[in-house]
């Protein structure tokens, strides 16, 4: 087995009023020697919203922001911002974020040319009613029963998860979402192409888009998108979380699989065990207990440092040797 390094926890909650209740699952982006975090940060009330802070080296805090960079401001968006991750593509930041109204989590983005001022792209994800979606998902064949039970039959979709890959493949823009139970993959050639009538097509064939599905028993519950690709010369790199059930409820853990660099569609190898699991207090119990969310990775050398949201509560990472990772991967290729 790999072996991770824990790091502890990174960030914690203030007194400030918008992150007085926790701070969680941060995006992450590695800038010259500087890393950049947008995290989310939640107030009494259960209301997010995305702060900022900067490391001048992978686990020191050199700056944070005592308000939020990120707030509601649409209705898609009212009732908060949550789980953020970030990448760079040509010369643009893309921050994308879970938009919640309420009734509804949508992914949604954000654009940066210098990740201090952001535009905000709306949804980029569909907002089909379930019963729709099966309705276009079934024309072929039956769906696995686990997404009517995680699925609400009379609102709408949702879609989560939304993690860019961090150039375009083909000369198309690629972005993993996830609807439970998998992890499906979406590429087109610009995002104007995110039309009602795309993702009718898209629907249709979505049995072919799915690129992970719950496999060991580590993430047997489902799984979900984690931190943005990695690009190796073996494959993507994908930190992604899994979920699965106990008898105390839900253990989310960190897990590791390659995908093709030209096809991601195509899985190459997955990790047949959990790469970061709930073991310290902090991880242990929160405000959601038993839980390590990976969102954001940093490489430094052969280091990758990885950024989690730990109990729902606090910002923690893990340390691991990037090629000891892609090493072991291997040794475990899909069949």
């Amino acid at each position: 087995m790999i072996a991770i390094k824990k790091e502890g926890i990174l960030l914690e909650k203030t007194n400030f009023t918008f992150e007085n209740e926790g701070v969680l699952n941060p995006a992450v982006i590695r800038v010259g020697e500087e890393v950049h975090i947008f995290y989310r940060a939640v107030r009494q009330g259960n209301h997010s919203t995305i702060g900022y802070c900067k490391l001048k080296d992978p686990l020191t805090v050199s700056e944070r922001a005592d308000t939020p960079l990120l707030f509601p401001q649409f209705d898609y968006e009212s009732k908060g911002l949550e789980d953020p991750r970030i990448v760079k593509i040509d010369d643009l930041y893309y921050l994308t974020y879970t938009a919640y109204d309420g009734t509804t989590a949508s992914g949604a983005l954000a654009t940066s040319s210098d990740l201090v001022h952001f535009e905000k792209k709306g949804l980029i994800v569909s907002q089909i009613k379930y019963n729709d979606f099966i309705n276009l998902a079934e024309c072929r064949e039956e769906l696995n029963e686990k997404y009517e039970r995680y699925n609400s039959l009379n609102t709408i979709l949702w879609s989560k998860d939304l993690v860019f890959f961090p150039r375009k493949i083909n000369n198309k823009f690629h972005f993993l979402h996830r609807v439970k139970p998998d992890i499906q993959i979406v590429a087109v050639n610009d995002l104007a192409e995110l039309t009602t009538e795309f993702w009718q097509n898209y629907f249709l064939h979505f049995d072919d888009y799915i690129v992970l599905a719950p496999k060991y028993d580590h993430e047997v519950s489902y799984v979900g998108g984690g931190c943005p690709p990695i690009e190796t010369k073996s494959g993507w790199l994908l930190i992604y979380h899994g979920v699965h059930d106990t008898v105390n409820g839900y253990v989310y853990v960190g897990c590791a699989a390659l995908l093709d660099l030209e096809n991601p569609l195509k899985e190459i190898a997955r990790l047949p065990y959990a790469l970061i699991t709930p073991e310290s207090e902090w991880e242990l119990k929160g405000d959601v207990s038993n839980v390590c969310f990976p969102t954001g990775t940093a490489v430094f050398g052969d280091t990758l440092y990885i950024y989690y949201g730990a109990g729902d509560d606090v910002i923690a990472s893990a340390s691991v040797s990037l090629s000891a990772l892609l090493t072991e991967l291997l040794s475990h290729k899909t069949a």
